[in-house]
């Protein structure tokens, strides 16, 4: 039985369809808390959402965010790149004297702000790779103080690797279930384990995440994001399945943003995962690319823009193999990134913000999904404005989000593992 699950009554569902028919931004920021250019504002967000899983300081993000230049982006670039230097100079100190949960904490935080100085750094800039490869090392550094500890991994895929972060729910092999995360078109893995990896930790289950084709680092060896995204995630979860602690018949696997699209088209070729959740479904990414702005976005238009949104939308470009100067490109690469809801035989859950949902092509996409997927556990659940729930991912109310998923993925498993405090 198809369920729609709305949670609360936020203010967003005053806006008509009329409001978004003209094009559909996913950055849209639907609450306003410091930056008036709305990329900022939304990024803003994105970052503070992250405190929860210590990839972030109120104070700290609010006094960078008071330095920054409104709309434009090596300001943004300059302040957090200050802000990461002294939080991971607070993070050696502590290192040096053996206060390891400290050193942890802050070199965490530094690694999330060295990751919001890329959000609007292009890719051709000298500082985007060592920028990007002290988020990892930090990650890494800090992940080996969590008990068990969060590792680096890399995971052998065609001519390359896959990289990403594994921690599993505890230190013996016993079978336990187990969370894939996968991101979307702007993501890192890094960006992955501070959007949900302590919650995975708090509700019992092992946590793995990587860079797919298209995230990351990897656009810089050529490999741009492929339609055929179940090839790679066939590698990730023969390689989540090698492991002796990851209970095969509770496999998880949740995709945001683009992630909504990769994963279960990954379900639809591959019937070892065994449940699914989307934040939220993109059934068809070709419609949602043609009402989005860039469908229309001449060069001529992207220089009215700030120079923090332009940077963005150029990165994004960059992603798919589509010239920087050619983002109506977006439209055509995104053809073919499909999948079949009468293929999905597992059970799934699309969650969405309210005021993301308050979009037409939003709603098109969520209804396909619910109308289309025949497993009888299926659930749309849209989240409240009135709760702060309401953008992207929900990157504003991750406790939420967290419990949305992760009761859905329990109920699924019907053997809900045990819950515990937070190391």
């Amino acid at each position: 039985m198809a369920i729609l699950c709305l949670l609360g009554a936020g203010a967003a569902t005053a806006e008509t369809a009329a409001d978004h028919e003209a094009g559909w931004d996913a950055h849209e920021s639907h609450t306003r808390m410091h930056f008036q250019d709305n990329e900022m504002e939304f990024s803003l967000a994105l970052i503070l959402g992250a405190t929860m899983n210590s990839g972030c300081e109120i104070g700290e993000a609010f006094y960078t965010a008071g330095r920054i230049t409104e709309g434009l982006a090596s300001s943004w670039q300059t302040e957090w790149i200050d802000t990461a230097k002294r939080v991971e100079a607070r993070g050696d100190q502590s290192l040096q004297k053996g206060h390891l949960v400290s050193a942890r904490e802050q070199y965490l935080r530094a690694a999330y702000y060295y990751r919001a100085a890329l959000i609007s750094m292009l890719p051709d800039d000298p500082r985007f790779k060592p920028t990007a490869m002290k988020c990892r090392h930090l990650v890494t550094q800090a992940g080996q103080f969590y008990h068990p500890p969060l590792s680096y991994v890399e995971i052998p895929f065609e001519n390359t690797v896959l990289p990403g972060f594994y921690r599993p729910a505890a230190s013996d092999p016993l079978p336990r279930p187990t969370l894939i995360m996968i991101g979307g078109g702007e993501t890192f893995a890094e960006d992955l384990v501070f959007y949900i990896a302590r919650k995975a930790q708090d509700y019992g289950y092992n946590f793995l995440t990587v860079d797919l084709p298209g995230q990351g680092l990897l656009p810089l060896e050529g490999l741009f994001f492929r339609a055929d995204v179940e090839v790679p995630l066939k590698a990730v979860v023969d390689h989540a399945l090698s492991r002796p602690e990851v209970d095969p018949d509770r496999l998880a696997m949740f995709g945001i943003s683009g992630g909504g699209g990769f994963v279960p088209r990954a379900a639809q070729f591959d019937d070892r995962i065994q449940a699914i959740a989307m934040n939220s479904a993109v059934v068809d990414a070709y419609p949602l690319f043609a009402a989005m702005p860039v469908a229309t976005m001449t060069e001529d238009v992207l220089a009215q823009f700030s120079s923090f949104k332009a940077n963005t939308i150029r990165v994004i470009a960059w992603r798919w193999g589509v010239a920087m100067t050619n983002i109506p490109g977006l439209v055509e690469a995104n053809r073919g990134f499909d999948f079949d809801p009468s293929q999905i035989h597992c059970p799934a859950l699309s969650v969405v913000g309210e005021g993301e949902y308050a979009d037409v092509h939003v709603q098109a996409q969520q209804k396909r999904f619910l109308d289309g997927v025949p497993h009888d556990r299926k659930a749309l659940v849209v989240t409240p404005a009135n709760e702060g729930a309401s953008n992207h991912c929900l990157t504003e109310n991750r406790s939420v989000m967290s419990q949305v998923v992760f009761d859905f993925f329990n109920e699924a498993f019907a053997r809900p593992p045990a819950e515990k405090a937070s190391p």
